[in-house]
C-alpha cells in the first residue's frame, strides 16, 4: 500500500521560498512518476512538477517553471518541491501524488496521493 506524507508548508512574504516534502513508502518506486499538485480555494486541482523516479526526468507547468524545482532522494525516499520567488497566486493547499501508470498531467489518472499541505504566500 503506497502511502505518501507531504509537509513543509506554511506561511511566507512575497518573494520567499518553501521546500515542500513528501515522504513515501509501501512500495518500490523504480517505475513510478511522482508529482506535485496544488489547489487553491474555489478552483480545480492543478498539475505543477513531475518527477520519473528511475530516470530522474522532469516536467513542470508554465506557471512554476523556473522557480520551482523537483527533486528526489533515494536513500530517504523522499521527493522536494524547492519554491523559490513565491507570489500571493502560489497560495494553495499542495499535494504530493504518485503513479505507475506513466507521465501524466491529468489529476484523476494519479491513484496515490499525499495529505496536502497548505502554503500561503503573503503580500
Amino acid at each position: 500500500q503506497v502511502q505518501l506524507v507531504d509537509s513543509g508548508g506554511g506561511l511566507v512574504q512575497a518573494g520567499g521560498s518553501l521546500r515542500l516534502s513528501c515522504a513515501a513508502s509501501g512500495s518500490t518506486f523504480g517505475a513510478y512518476y511522482m508529482g506535485w499538485f496544488r489547489q487553491a480555494p474555489r478552483n480545480e486541482r492543478q498539475f505543477l512538477a513531475a518527477l520519473g523516479w528511475s530516470a530522474g526526468d522532469t516536467y513542470y507547468a508554465d506557471t512554476v517553471k523556473g522557480r520551482f524545482t523537483i527533486s528526489k532522494d533515494n536513500a530517504e525516499n523522499t521527493v522536494y518541491l524547492q519554491m523559490n520567488s513565491l507570489k500571493p497566486e502560489d497560495t494553495a493547499v499542495y499535494y504530493c501524488a504518485a503513479t505507475n501508470a506513466g507521465l501524466s498531467y491529468t489529476v484523476y489518472t494519479w491513484p496515490y496521493w499525499g495529505q496536502g499541505t497548505q502554503v500561503t504566500v503573503s503580500s
